[in-house]
């Protein structure tokens, strides 16, 4: 498959340049980057999951992002485009492929290719949404209704293999909280709890109490 496909009318010489860099496979939960650190090149997510967060001085974590096929690295474009460093930090949360663009070639296209320029802000742009979406819902948004919309959209099999910790980040909750709510949610059978699982007994409310 040309991964270079969803970058749009690409001029040949950027193709040839991109066609050029080596494809990397990286292993389930590694470092990509953390606060502080400084964007190197711009990823290209070709397989598999990355997932971006944030630490507060507490040690609380909230999921801002995550970065799958064809998708872009909010925190990666401001560093190449704003100078700016890291804030969250980026892990491999299943195998991955990705491609990396160096910071001066990356630089460079966007100077010199429409197309490629346009694939960068488009991506941006779709992302910030995201990212806008994600901040409504934890400012306004019930815990509950949070809950029940993670817990549908992690569910494989009707069963979510996750910690009340990684649940409590992807919806910027405390620990504590996601574990009150899911025993309140196990009590009203719509949900069973295991070490690390989560099974679904009742999806439709599940859906009721996300509200859609």
């Amino acid at each position: 498959m040309d991964w270079m496909a969803g970058l749009g009318a690409i001029m040949p010489e950027t193709r040839g340049e991109l066609a050029a860099l080596q494809r990397r496979s990286l292993p389930k939960g590694l470092d990509l980057f953390a606060p502080g650190d400084r964007a190197q090149g711009f990823p290209l997510v070709l397989a598999g999951r990355v997932e971006v967060y944030l630490t507060g001085p507490s040690g609380r974590e909230i999921l801002l992002y995550a970065v799958e096929q064809g998708q872009s690295c909010i925190q990666t474009t401001l560093g190449l485009l704003g100078d700016e460093p890291y804030s969250g930090t980026a892990a491999t949360v299943s195998e991955a492929e990705v491609v990396t663009i160096p910071k001066p070639l990356f630089l460079r296209l966007m100077d010199r290719d429409p197309a490629f320029r346009g694939f960068v802000l488009r991506s941006f742009g779709q992302r910030m949404a995201d990212l806008t979406r994600l901040l409504e819902s934890v400012a306004f948004g019930r815990v509950e209704a949070r809950l029940a919309g993670a817990l549908l959209d992690l569910a494989e099999g009707g069963v979510v293999r996750a910690t009340q910790s990684e649940i409590a980040a992807r919806i910027g909750s405390a620990r504590e909280v996601v574990s009150r709510k899911l025993d309140s949610f196990a009590k009203a059978g719509w949900v069973a709890t295991e070490r690390g699982e989560v099974h679904l007994r009742d999806e439709a409310a599940l859906r009721r109490a996300r509200g859609h």
